[in-house]
């Protein structure tokens, strides 16, 4: 059975920085690609950051330059490194996995066809 925990959200001041950990187990991780999104209060959810089986990274507009994706493959592990943290930053934080079938050559999966989810991390920053 596919599992996804995520830890390390938490209260921060506008310009702090945080990092998340996605902790996967029960599918093979090196075969997915992953990814973090976030809901808002009152918003859709909307991703983040993504990263491919290589290392490849992507990330929304809204937070290049500022968030940095990357996985751990021995630990089965993604993480999310936060800095310069906004308002706009407050959310559920969410890390999800896509298998093979969307995960490759340069695809960047639509939210709708991640295979796994975990429960989320709430990150909330104070102005």
């Amino acid at each position: 059975q596919a599992l996804l925990v995520e830890s390390g959200g938490g209260s921060v001041q506008s310009g702090e920085s945080l990092a998340l950990t996605c902790t996967s187990s029960g599918f093979h991780f090196n075969a997915y690609c992953m990814g973090w999104f976030r809901q808002a209060p009152g918003k859709e959810r909307e991703g983040v950051a993504f990263v491919d089986i290589n290392g490849g990274t992507s990330y929304s507009v809204s937070v290049q330059g500022r968030f940095t994706i990357s996985r751990d493959k021995v630990k089965n592990n993604i993480y999310l490194q936060m800095n310069s943290l906004r308002s706009q930053d407050t959310a559920m934080y969410y890390c999800a996995a896509v298998g093979p079938t969307y995960c490759s050559g340069g695809y960047l999966p639509r939210e709708s066809e991640y295979n796994y989810w975990g429960q989320g991390t709430q990150v909330t920053v104070s102005s």
